[in-house]
């Protein structure tokens, strides 16, 4: 690992043009650059927050045109690493697209990308309704990639809540956790913070976690509060509501102090599953 740099995360509302969402979150990205900020992140679908299937399916982008090829021309030309939360990225003879994040070098070029694994299919008590597996393809495979400054793990927002996730990453030399999100109100008042506060403590890891904010249309709204976590648990930088930018300065040492405090990665044991419920009670 290299020394202290300065890391932000940054705060849109996104809607359902695609074009109004890249010029909105790149500007929030040079105000960040301008703040001195080496490695920025930005939420979950960047691109595109749409109220309907159809609209996603129809307004997602592909790999090769729209915001990534932009991102990347961005991140050459102001010198620093981006760490795309996430965009709709539509798949060759499929009926769903790719929730997809991508790590950006300052050369502008992917270093690594990852698809959502966990899909948000829930029904809330408010009454909203989600169902992201009818439009998201599931990812597979659970990605670390090399930065100038340690490695990072890479999710996105309701992989939050799968602990062993995580741990996988953490034991296999993870240093700092991407954790983009568009979290509901509801669900983020509840357990936003307790949640990414977690898998910092637990894994001995600095957490970033760029969120979308405000109500996107009638039918979304979202929570916000872009956080940097440190490895003790500890906020370094709260978003809060509204659209903007929040930096921390790193230290990449602070990952072996709170491991050596807490050595519970080293402590992990194979154990014995218990019988199903139902067996036990027999």
């Amino acid at each position: 690992m290299s020394g202290t740099f300065l890391a932000a995360c940054v705060q849109p509302t996104s809607g359902e043009d695609v074009q109004e969402n890249l010029a909105q979150v790149s500007g929030l990205i040079r105000q960040a650059r301008a703040a001195g900020a080496e490695l920025i992140a930005t939420p979950e679908v960047s691109n595109l927050v749409a109220p309907r299937r159809a609209a996603t399916l129809e307004r997602s982008e592909s790999e090769g045109a729209g915001s990534l090829p932009a991102y990347r021309a961005l991140a050459a030309e102001l010198g620093a690493w981006l760490s795309i939360g996430s965009l709709a990225i539509k798949l060759d003879g499929q009926d769903r697209v790719a929730n997809r994040s991508y790590l950006i070098n300052a050369s502008g070029e992917v270093v690594a990308s990852y698809d959502k694994i966990h899909m948000f299919d829930v029904d809330l008590a408010s009454g909203e309704s989600y169902r992201e597996s009818r439009t998201f393809q599931p990812g597979t495979r659970a990605v670390l990639a090399a930065t100038p400054w340690g490695v990072l793990g890479i999710t996105v927002c309701y992989d939050l809540r799968f602990p062993g996730l995580y741990r996988q990453l953490a034991q296999a030399g993870a240093d700092f956790l991407s954790i983009p999100a568009a979290f509901t109100r509801q669900t983020g008042k509840a357990h936003w913070h307790v949640l990414q506060r977690a898998r910092a403590i637990e894994n001995g890891c600095f957490v970033l976690a760029a969120a979308q904010c405000g109500e996107h249309n009638a039918r979304r709204q979202s929570y916000g509060h872009s956080l940097i976590v440190n490895p003790w648990g500890e906020v370094l930088a709260d978003g809060g509501a509204a659209p903007g930018v929040v930096t921390a300065e790193i230290d990449p040492a602070e990952v072996a102090k709170a491991r050596a405090m807490i050595p519970s990665l080293a402590h992990d044991r194979d154990f014995a599953l218990p019988a199903p419920a139902a067996e036990a009670a027999e």
